[in-house]
């Protein structure tokens, strides 16, 4: 499998990762993605290449994805995520229509790890953290088999494990072709691609200290590509 490279340079390389591809090796001994790209950046390089994974994406998540070529700008990314300056941007299809065009969901996650989920717990229970998420709906269509789907733009404020899976469904939209919250699709007890994108990436290069954003768009594939997108880069 080939990497799909969106930007590299001496410091940093932007990638767009494939849904169902692991970040880096697990148990599963599955393909990952850190594995896949030093192989492929190894063939233009005398020697094995550094790569810092500084943030990651769910196994069944696609998008945007910067990594570290150097230990400095690992540290610079990092940095900027602690700090919350470089910032993420979703785009997901659920089922059903927000309330609200636009609305902020704040909740408290607890994360179950026997079973690897999390789920919506009062404020002050043991271990939970809050999850704060602004969404804004773009675009509703109306489908045969699933009724009324809506896209929107998630732009996360903090970073938990499910944290848009479980907030949305908790708040009665889940996403569409999620196997673990969403009844419809745990009911059909076959998996689906979870329609959930990593969209839009902003942050400081590490180098130059310039702000710099990219995007990328599923615009490829059902339920994505009944929805008309401008802007699909």
């Amino acid at each position: 499998m080939k990497i799909n490279i969106l930007f590299q340079d001496s410091s940093i390389v932007v990638v767009e990762k494939p849904p169902k591809l692991p970040c880096q090796s697990d148990k599963t001994q599955d393909e990952d993605l850190l594995s896949l790209l030093s192989e492929q950046l190894a063939l233009d390089s005398a020697k094995k290449p550094y790569l810092g994974l500084v943030h990651r994406l769910d196994r069944p998540v696609g998008g945007i994805l910067v990594l570290a070529k150097t230990k400095e700008a690992n540290r610079a990314l990092s940095k900027q995520i602690s700090e919350r300056s470089l910032t993420k941007e979703y785009l997901t299809i659920v089922c059903g229509i927000p309330p609200y065009s636009h609305d902020q969901l704040r909740d408290y996650l607890k994360k179950l790890v026997t079973i690897n989920m999390s789920k919506v717990v009062p404020e002050g229970t043991k271990n939970a953290k809050e999850a704060i998420l602004d969404y804004t709906l773009i675009a509703t269509k109306k489908t045969d088999e699933y009724g009324d789907i809506s896209l929107l733009r998630v732009d996360l404020r903090t970073g938990r494990h499910h944290q848009i899976r479980v907030q949305l469904s908790n708040a009665g939209f889940p996403i569409w072709g999620d196997n673990k919250y969403n009844k419809i699709f745990v009911k059909k007890k076959e998996w689906t691609q979870i329609s959930l994108w990593a969209h839009k990436l902003s942050f400081i290069h590490p180098v130059s200290n310039t702000p710099v954003t990219f995007t990328s768009f599923p615009y490829w594939e059902y339920p994505w590509n009944v929805f008309e997108i401008q802007d699909k880069k």
